[in-house]
């Protein structure tokens, strides 16, 4: 554990290093001229409808904030950054048809998006057969290889699970259920925690996977009750998640267990009411009442009036395009490809809101992690538990 002055230090080192970052900035901004030369096209493939569209709001708000800041201070070589926005539906047909009109008819230089792991594999293919980047920055179960020409600038399972579950058996107890969607991700993720779980002599009392689109999640949320778990691991994402935890509120089971909750948004919490029994526990790599993230969630209000709260999705989200601008940078403005960006983000890295962000021979990132809880509508620090490198697990 780090001691107190320590964690004040890295949070005073980290408020300043923002504030000349953005100092800098403004000043570039100002001696800038708007780009005039032919735009750079990124597609973004997100879920604007589908029960997903929480997450793809806070993707698009990263994404726009990034753009405008990188084409207020003169683009790339003088040329603006341009973002063609794709609905997926939360579809993975929909992902690949959207990938390939992005690609193929628009010209998107790299790709961007989406949110379930089902819709990235689905493109995949499509981004790797044009030789096209798709950068990914939604937490995910791992498996990607270099290969697959993905880059990914969020947590996998040793990034997040690997510091949530020792911290839920210390603070709440041994015993666990596992509650998910019946997709790739939450497997994925609660075949890690079973082992974690494993590691610290605790016990599964029981798991149960849900189609999306459940209505009534009340025979689950009895199950889980009787099940008298410690800890309810929560990998439920989007309006289904809403949903089963505004029926465990009503019928009380978040008065019973602490929640780890996977995939979440601090978005949520503004969804869920002010519940003093909500005991949730989250790692991520970025909470918005730092210190350090003040100006950038300002910056996100400011920019879009209509959203709710800022994430780590957007901050990822908004890391990807300032890590994509600056490998843009390094290529020769004769040279700038699909093809060029893609070896240039192999080598690169950038300084994000809470430290330098260096991507690895695996194509995943390096990230400062928080331990943080829930307190009413607010997400709090609890502990930073400092750069963790990421163990991505290629299955190649």
């Amino acid at each position: 554990m780090l001691k107190p002055c320590l964690v004040l230090m890295s949070l005073w080192v980290a408020t300043v290093g923002l504030a000349q970052s953005q100092s800098q900035n403004q000043t570039q901004t100002q001696n800038q001229t708007p780009p005039q030369g032919e735009p750079i096209t990124i597609g973004a493939i997100l879920p604007f409808s589908g029960g997903l569209e929480l997450f793809g709001e806070q993707a698009k708000a990263g994404i726009d904030l990034a753009v405008s800041e990188i084409n207020a201070a003169g683009g790339v070589y003088g040329r603006p950054l341009a973002v063609i926005y794709e609905d997926n539906k939360t579809d993975p047909k929909t992902s690949v048809e959207k990938a390939n009109k992005l690609i193929r008819q628009d010209g998107a230089i790299a790709l961007i998006g989406p949110i379930t792991s089902n819709a990235r594999d689905a493109i995949q293919p499509t981004s790797a057969r044009f030789g096209v980047p798709l950068l990914y920055a939604t937490n995910y179960e791992g498996g990607v290889c270099p290969q697959d020409n993905v880059f990914a600038f969020n947590t996998v399972p040793n990034q997040e699970l690997a510091h949530l579950i020792p911290a839920m058996a210390i603070r709440s107890g041994k015993s666990f259920y596992l509650f998910g969607a019946d997709y790739v991700w939450p497997q994925k993720m609660f075949e890690a925690a079973d082992q974690l779980i494993a590691d610290i002599d605790g016990e599964v009392v029981g798991k149960s996977l849900t189609p999306f689109g459940v209505k009534d999640f009340t025979p689950s949320i009895r199950q889980i009750m009787r099940s008298e778990a410690d800890v309810l691991v929560f990998a439920l994402p989007g309006a289904d998640g809403v949903t089963f935890m505004k029926q465990a509120i009503e019928l009380g089971l978040t008065k019973q267990v602490s929640i780890a909750f996977l995939g979440f948004s601090e978005t949520y919490l503004g969804v869920f009411g002010a519940q003093s029994d909500l005991d949730i526990w989250v790692t991520v790599p970025f909470v918005s009442t730092l210190p350090a993230a003040q100006k950038f969630v300002q910056a996100v209000q400011a920019s879009d009036k209509n959203i709710q709260g800022v994430s780590h999705y957007a901050f990822s989200h908004y890391t990807a395009i300032q890590f994509m601008a600056n490998a843009l940078n390094q290529i020769d403005a004769n040279q700038l490809s699909a093809k060029s960006l893609s070896q240039e983000l192999s080598s690169t890295g950038v300084d994000a809101l809470t430290g330098r962000v260096i991507m690895d021979e695996t194509h995943h990132v390096s990230l400062p992690m928080y331990l943080a809880h829930s307190q009413g509508e607010r997400l709090e620090m609890v502990l930073p538990l400092g750069i963790k490198q990421p163990a991505p697990n290629c299955q190649r």
